[in-house]
């Protein structure tokens, strides 16, 4: 299996990513227990079938190790020059508080250990508070061990639009910002996505598929009950759709996404996915991966089959029209996490 010329995107001027990322906060502990043995099997599988770029965090469990076990094993079995085909983006996730050098410098060199390199190919920076606005210290030592070339590239998780604009000011170089982004939650397209534009940043996006409940799965079910919810994400997303909307109305968007699939020869999952990944700004859309449980290489090689068009935006638009307006109920990206 192998991937069209459109599965890749021109992240930055020196490294080309895979649109489809694959997203390993499923490792974490919260989705089930993970054998590492088979999850590195199942990234070699990834990498044959083309989707070589992958979301991770310094808290998503042994997720680090884990690339750090592939990139060594990928190493022995395909050569180690080979290495700059695999793209790795991790983040750093601190508590609120001081942020010296040494502390910075201590937790990117710990994520530099776990996974095997001597350079993060992008550190994605996560801050709790925007009210303590030490994010900016640690984000200038970040910047500071980009110039000493332990850093790629540098990047956000889940700033608002302000933010970002307080960080452009400050002139320190960022060229993604991750998001949630999907059909249910469409907050980047308030003003998000301008700013980037403007800017030069890009957005990877993650819950575009609602953890699984934008699938076949759940089309024509009774809304499911917290006993049905068994992972933090279907958990995470459902609170997600009941703030959009409830779920008679996801029940009638499953239904008009099932009829444009139909009419493309694809699935539910795809036709998010792609709505997602032709909106302004964004660079790919993150998948969440089970590894050695339950994989989907197939089904999402499909993405790049097919091209969402303007009778399918007009198959589902009317459902969307009578949805919540979630910038207005919850805020700019990421407020829910603060």
């Amino acid at each position: 299996m192998s991937l069209p010329a459109t599965a890749r995107f021109p992240f930055t001027s020196d490294l080309s990513i895979c649109r489809i990322l694959g997203g390993m906060w499923q490792v974490s502990g919260a989705h089930g227990a993970i054998d590492p043995v088979r999850a590195v099997e199942a990234m070699f599988d990834y990498y044959d079938a083309g989707f070589t770029t992958w979301d991770l965090a310094d808290h998503y469990g042994p997720a680090e190790d884990l690339v750090g076990a592939f990139r060594r094993q990928f190493a022995t079995q395909r050569g180690s020059e080979r290495l700059l085909e695999i793209q790795a983006f991790t983040k750093w996730v601190p508590p609120p508080g001081p942020m010296t050098r040494r502390i910075v410098e201590e937790a990117i060199g710990v994520s530099l250990r776990r996974m095997g390199t001597n350079r993060l190919d992008l550190l994605q920076f996560h801050w709790w508070d925007y009210r303590d606005r030490r994010y900016l210290d640690a984000l200038r030592h970040l910047a500071d061990l980009q110039d000493a070339g332990k850093i790629r590239h540098l990047a956000l998780t889940n700033f608002d639009t302000e933010r970002l604009g307080i960080i452009a000011d400050a002139a320190i170089r960022i060229v993604s910002n991750q998001v949630q982004y999907s059909l249910v939650d469409q907050r980047p397209a308030a003003k998000m996505a301008a700013f980037c534009g403007a800017h030069g940043i890009t957005l990877l996006t993650y819950g575009t598929l609602l953890g699984g409940l934008l699938s076949e799965k759940y089309l024509g079910r009774a809304e499911p009950g917290r006993g049905e919810l068994a992972t933090a994400s279907l958990q995470k997303y459902k609170q997600m759709i009941d703030a959009w909307g409830g779920w008679a109305l996801f029940r009638e968007l499953l239904a008009a996404l099932k009829r444009v699939a139909d009419k493309h020869g694809v699935s539910i999952a795809n036709v998010g996915t792609r709505v997602v990944l032709d909106r302004p700004a964004v660079a790919g859309v993150i998948i969440g991966a089970r590894l050695g449980i339950a994989e989907h290489i197939a089904d999402n090689s499909r993405v790049f089959n097919f091209a969402f068009d303007a009778d399918d935006c007009a198959a589902i638009e009317p459902v969307l029209a009578r949805s919540r307006d979630l910038m207005r109920l919850i805020g700019d990206c990421g407020d829910e996490y603060r």
